[in-house]
Parts: C-alpha cells; sequence; structure tokens
C-alpha cells in the first residue's frame, strides 16, 4: 500500500458561544458578508434539514476509497464535523448508515462528502446533518490512500482543519474561527437590514426607498407607478 499521512492535531473545537450564535444564522447572511465569494457548491441535504454547524475535521480520500473516513472517526472529538475531500467521485459511495451510526456515537455533529453515499433512507429519516455530491450502491474500498487534518477542496471551496462549518436548506459555508466573531455581527445587521425591507415591502407602496437606493446607484430611475 502507498505510504499515507496522518497529521495528529486533532483541530481544536469552535467557541461554544460562536457556535451557539450561528445557529440561527442562515447560510445566505454569512455568504453575503464573506463578499459572496465563498462556500461550497454542488452539495444535496441527504438528511430531515436540521441545522449543521460544527469544527471541520478535513479528510482527503482516494477517490471510492474511505479507510481514512474510518480513522478520523476513532480520532475526532464531539462536535466535529467530517469534512470529505472525495474528488467529487460518484463510482463508490464513501459513507452510508454504518458511519452514520458510529459518528453520530462519538459526537460527529454531521457529514460534508465530496462524493456519494448511500443508504440514504437512513439519512433522510434522521436528523444527522449529511450533505453529498450524490448517491451510489456500490460501497468503497478500504486500501488508501489519504490524510486528516490537511487543506481540502470540497465543492470548489478551500477548508482547513478547524474552520467553522454552517449548513442548512441553502448550502454550506466555511470560514476560518479567526473571523467568527465579525462575521456572526454583520449576519445580524444583514437580518435587521432585511427585516426593515420586508416591512417596507409589506406596506403594499410601489414607491421603496430600497430599491429607489439600488437603482440610484447603478445610474437608473424609478419607474412610474402602474394606473
Amino acid at each position: 500500500m502507498i505510504a499515507s499521512s496522518v497529521d495528529s492535531g486533532i483541530p481544536a473545537l469552535a467557541d461554544p458561544a460562536h457556535i451557539e450564535a450561528l445557529r440561527s444564522i442562515v447560510t445566505p447572511h454569512l455568504s453575503d458578508n464573506l463578499d459572496r465569494l465563498s462556500g461550497i457548491r454542488g452539495l444535496t441535504p441527504y438528511h430531515d434539514g436540521t441545522k449543521l454547524v460544527g469544527t471541520a475535521f478535513t479528510v482527503k480520500c482516494r477517490a471510492g476509497d474511505n479507510l481514512y473516513i474510518y480513522q478520523a472517526l476513532t480520532m475526532l472529538r464531539p462536535g466535529h464535523v467530517l469534512v470529505i475531500d472525495g474528488s467529487g467521485h460518484l463510482d463508490n459511495a464513501l459513507v452510508g448508515e454504518l458511519i452514520k451510526c458510529y459518528a453520530q456515537q462519538r459526537g460527529c455533529v454531521g457529514l460534508v462528502v465530496d462524493g456519494a453515499i448511500r443508504d440514504i433512507k437512513a439519512f433522510a429519516e434522521d436528523s444527522f446533518p449529511c450533505y453529498g455530491r450524490g448517491s451510489i450502491h456500490r460501497g468503497p474500498y478500504k486500501n488508501g490512500p489519504g490524510a486528516l487534518n490537511v487543506p481540502v477542496c470540497v465543492g470548489g471551496q478551500v477548508v482547513n482543519p478547524g474552520d467553522i462549518v454552517v449548513g442548512d436548506e441553502d448550502g454550506l459555508v466555511t470560514f476560518a474561527q479567526s473571523e467568527a466573531p465579525a462575521l456572526i455581527e454583520a449576519a445580524k445587521a444583514s437580518f435587521r437590514k432585511e427585516a426593515g425591507i420586508m416591512e417596507e415591502i409589506s406596506s403594499g407602496q410601489h414607491y421603496q426607498h430600497w430599491l429607489d437606493a439600488v437603482l440610484i446607484s447603478k445610474g437608473l430611475e424609478y419607474g412610474e407607478a402602474h394606473a
């Protein structure tokens, strides 16, 4: 077997206060305040819609091979999210019901898999967050190589071990723990701003201050009200 790397450093868990604050913040508000450039693309939630918030424990797998996922399960701490770079390979599932159950037993708070999963009914009927590139019945190999706690690329996003992972029905956003305090406050401000806009829209008036400001900023003018 080709030699593989295992980084013994376990990613430090994010501040519990930040994790708790992020539970009530939607991913669009986080994404908007990350210049709309960050975020994992192309993965589908397979669970019941429960929100995912946790700290990334990264795994890089050989396509169709989950040996290092099993290694990661023996090392992770409660509060970690397994973020798995499977190269987007869809010919063999990297995780299924057995891994789901053991991950839950270990305190893992979710799976993010840039690859295939199987046993999708077990995920669909559970609140354990799981995002995947696709699904297939064919199982994985267990030969390696692989690597743990290294930067990985998942859905076009580089994820570092220890990054915060937030997932909901709109998708997945990741960012460094050091960014959390400012990002949380900015996202809360976005929520307040949008709440004000929604209140103005609900007034039923044709003229909207927020929309006028957008149009003016682009050199456009507000249209006349329809009769």
